[in-house]
């Protein structure tokens, strides 16, 4: 039987907030685009991929990402873009009220996100949520990475492999698990939070 884990690092976008690419999705659709023009952009445009990580890793700011992906995506105004692009996204409040009672219940807790700018995080609730905070744009680099996961550990003052880690996205969990991390593929909230609390051993 696996050792219990002691502290939990959860991704923001996609785990803490409902689905990014469906909010994704419909932001194309409203602009007459395909639904998976976004992600089909940044699988298959290698300038678009790397404006992407330049974005997410804070070497450039919104005036420069939002213009220049307009135009690889394609739509008229630039301005908001990345609001528009978020406005499908909002908190999963099953998530938000399963991690404050995991953190309340004194597990560590901590925030391991990719991000797009920093701005539109709701910073007071981050700090109520979490031990401690890792986001790519304020670092210099970005999940997959090894260092965003083992800054989020050390940020909460556990080792790596007392950790679990969630993220929607099942290549960021590789990384994670190769540091010894216990992994949590999200796909919804019930189901997360469950596995969270086996893994923790608090289920029994």
């Amino acid at each position: 039987m696996a050792a219990e884990r002691s502290a939990v690092l959860l991704d923001w976008g996609g785990v803490m907030t409902t689905n990014l690419f469906d909010s994704f999705a419909a932001f194309c659709s409203a602009e007459g685009l395909d639904a998976g023009a976004l992600a089909d952009l940044f699988r298959g445009d290698r300038d678009a991929r790397t404006l992407l990580v330049d974005f997410e890793c804070g070497r450039i700011d919104e005036a420069e990402f939002e213009p220049r992906l307009a135009v690889a995506l394609g739509v008229a105004e630039h301005k908001g873009l990345i609001d528009g692009l978020f406005a499908g996204s909002k908190l999963n409040r099953l998530m938000v009220a399963g991690v404050r009672r995991l953190h309340d219940d004194g597990v560590r807790t901590g925030l391991v996100s990719n991000s797009w700018g920093t701005r539109r995080y709701p910073h007071e609730l981050i700090a109520e949520l979490f031990d401690g905070v890792v986001i790519s744009g304020d670092e210099g680099f970005r999940k997959p990475d090894p260092r965003m996961y083992e800054l989020g550990a050390e940020r909460i003052n556990v080792a790596p492999g007392d950790c679990i880690f969630v993220d929607d996205l099942e290549f960021n969990l590789d990384p994670a698990r190769e540091l010894g991390m216990a992994v949590v593929h999200h796909t919804a909230a019930a189901d997360t939070l469950a596995q969270l609390d086996r893994l923790l051993g608090r289920d029994g």
